[in-house]
């Protein structure tokens, strides 16, 4: 007898060997024991995933004489004639060699005939939507209405391409891929049942690129095992599929994260012994650092979130990249992740796709490490101290928002200052309720006080105030302004002078005193706990400090 396939030989035969379609083969079941099986089913979804097989399985239920609640024997002679494919009243169509209006005109005629045996009936049309158009339009009448005897079931990958009239008339079943470890956990039991020995990391590798489709991973087990004729490892996966090595994927994903140039230039070199492929190289790297992102994020938090069934990987790989989660920040993860995927894109269009693959990796690994401020905090001298001050601004900021504003007593303040302050004080008032008068008097030097008199100069410069000042409205204005500042009696007197050093212009009085403020406000900001430490943290200095306006 000739050799039989392990995609053919481990076949599913009853719903309960189905793997990764438990929604399929439970409505399936369900319908079977309550008498809702539909008269039109179509089975659609990725290749590999068992449609054929549950089609095939379903026929079984329908027609086995020795069935337990619509579970098929597998050993009476309609279930042996199905499993052979050679049942008469199980009749496969395939669509895309029977895609022509004669062949379902065929169809439609038999149809009528009762089964030879058993109660039904059973089309089963693979790749149904290669049909033409007119074998559609041939097979719609028949569709919705067939004899009670006959149940139809229909597979195709690309149910988009089948017509609504046909969709309309079937009872949809959407298959899903296997997930890598389901595949992993059949591809073991089978090597036992053979009597194969294979490390589980193998595998793994197979089962992966089987890509859902469990069909493909049999077919790819079937070759490995032929090829290595023994004991099937992690090597022999790698040599005969041309997959990349996990273990040197791995260890760049940690030069990577180390910033390990010295490591890279290493990892280089096997790259290039082994002889990889650069574009299948950088995908399986994108892909890494995915997994690395997602296990990062899982961990954040008080409740850690499971990522396992989306990340399909070995034991020991989670663990690993685990381990190697720790001490990364998710936005260092994201810089490497966008490198890496802008290497992927410049490897693909490049002539030469192995040197963008070297200066991708060695441009990776000088990358700057970007952390998070909170985490870089944590790490610089940010103490106890500063946390606590850390609301302390905006809440004396608060505090002095929130106080009423006080009414100011000009004459009763100004006499606990120096004259000089006096002078200041009163040009500022001035100023707000005439800065056309103010701006005559806020260059005018002041000398001092004497008793009740205040000596100011003119500069030389502004000698043309000397004309102004001396008109006799302005200088009685001026007279009276004094007296209710300074106090009654209080006079003045004005002279020219060439020599500004011997007095201070109020103006220049308000400059030195934001500067002083200024300088103390620098100092305060400068000895702030927080500032303190941040400057530490990012080597940096202050160089300028604005104030923010709260509405």
């Amino acid at each position: 007898m000739s050799y039989q396939v392990i995609a053919r030989k481990w076949r599913p035969q009853s719903f309960d060997q189905l793997i990764g379609q438990k929604h399929i083969s439970q409505t399936l079941q369900n319908a079977l024991k309550n008498n809702r099986l539909p008269h039109a089913l179509l089975f659609t979804g990725p290749r590999g995933t068992g449609k054929t097989s549950s089609a095939r399985i379903l026929a079984k239920s329908l027609r086995c004489s020795n069935a337990v609640d619509f579970e098929p024997c597998n050993q009476c002679p309609s279930c042996l004639d199905i499993n052979l494919s050679r049942a008469v009243d199980v009749i496969e169509i395939d669509g895309a060699s029977n895609n022509g209006v004669d062949a379902i005109r065929e169809l439609r005629d038999t149809v009528g005939y009762m089964p030879s045996s058993g109660k039904y009936k059973v089309y089963i049309i693979d790749e149904v939507h290669m049909l033409s158009t007119s074998a559609f339009n041939a097979l719609l009448k028949t569709l919705e209405e067939p004899p009670e005897h006959v149940v139809f079931i229909m597979a195709t990958t690309e149910a988009h391409k089948i017509p609504q009239t046909i969709l309309s008339r079937c009872q949809r079943f959407d298959f899903r891929s296997i997930s890598t470890r389901q595949i992993t956990d059949q591809l073991k039991e089978i090597t036992l049942k053979e009597g194969v020995a294979a490390d589980e990391e193998s595998l793994w590798m197979i089962a992966r690129q089987g890509d859902g489709s469990m069909r493909d991973s049999f077919s790819l087990l079937d070759q490995v095992i032929t090829f290595a004729n023994g004991p099937l490892t992690k090597d022999n996966v790698i040599q005969i599929l041309g997959l990349t090595d996990r273990a040197l994927l791995l260890e760049t994903l940690t030069a990577l994260t180390q910033r390990n140039t010295t490591q890279i230039l290493e990892i280089l070199e096997k790259i290039h012994l082994a002889g990889y492929e650069a574009s299948l190289y950088s995908r399986d790297l994108l892909e890494n650092i995915r997994n690395l992102l997602f296990i990062k994020i899982s961990g954040r938090g008080e409740t850690p979130r499971s990522v396992d069934s989306m990340l399909e990987l070995p034991d020991s790989e989670m663990r690993f990249l685990h381990s190697l989660a720790v001490d990364l920040s998710e936005e260092d993860i994201h810089l490497l992740f966008d490198m890496a995927l802008k290497g992927a894109a410049d490897i693909s269009r490049a002539t030469d796709p192995k040197l963008v693959l070297e200066m991708m990796l060695l441009r990776m690994s000088q990358a700057p490490r970007i952390v998070d401020l909170a985490t870089l905090m944590k790490g610089g001298s940010f103490s106890a101290t500063a946390k606590t001050a850390a609301s302390s601004p905006a809440k004396m900021n608060s505090q002095e928002n929130s106080a009423p504003p006080k009414k100011e007593n000009h004459q009763v303040s100004a006499m606990g200052l120096n004259p000089q302050d006096q002078w200041l004080q009163f040009v500022q008032k001035i100023r707000s309720s005439d800065a056309l008068f103010a701006a005559k008097i806020e260059s005018l030097l002041f000398l001092g006080k004497k008793d009740k008199t205040l000596d100011l100069a003119i500069p030389a410069k502004l000698s043309f105030l000397k004309d102004q000042l001396a008109d006799s409205s302005v200088r009685s204005k001026l007279q009276e302004l004094l007296q209710a500042h300074f106090g009654v009696g209080t006079n003045f007197q004005i002279q020219v002078t060439k020599n500004e050093t011997v007095g201070t212009s109020a103006q220049a009085m308000a400059q030195q005193k934001q500067k002083v403020k200024q300088d103390e406000l620098a100092q305060k900001v400068a000895e702030h706990p927080m500032i303190k430490s941040a400057t530490t943290a990012f080597k940096g200095q202050i160089k300028s400090i604005k104030s923010q306006q709260t509405s």
